[in-house]
């Protein structure tokens, strides 16, 4: 099992950058597979990032090019920075490390407006 925490998130402009923070309660060397999944309001949750323990990465089409996915294993902890926010990126953000099971963060909301 393991807990997950997410951070960082906040109100920023269109164009702007952000760089979300989820912390891990144990090691996460051995989890295969960690990613990023948002959820805005009347939506389903989507995926948008993902990086295995190999560091193969995968986006979603709407990100390519503008969020950049990473992992620290020796400070259990995974990054997602975005750069040239849009308004339709505002969503709560989740946490999420598969092994076996899906684990789950809380969320942390990403608002971009002007």
């Amino acid at each position: 099992q393991v807990q997950l925490v997410e951070s960082g998130g906040g109100l920023v402009q269109p164009g702007g950058s952000l760089r979300l923070s989820c912390a891990a309660s144990r090691s996460i060397v051995s989890i295969y597979t960690m990613g990023w999944y948002r959820q805005a309001p009347g939506k389903q949750r989507e995926l948008v990032a993902v990086i295995t323990i190999l560091g193969s990465t995968n986006y979603a089409d709407s990100v390519k090019g503008r969020f950049t996915i990473s992992r620290d294993n020796a400070k259990n902890t995974v990054y997602l920075q975005m750069s040239s926010l849009k308004p339709e990126d505002t969503a709560v953000y989740y946490c999420n490390a598969r092994q076996g099971n899906d684990y789950w963060g809380q969320g942390t909301q990403v608002t971009v407006s002007s």
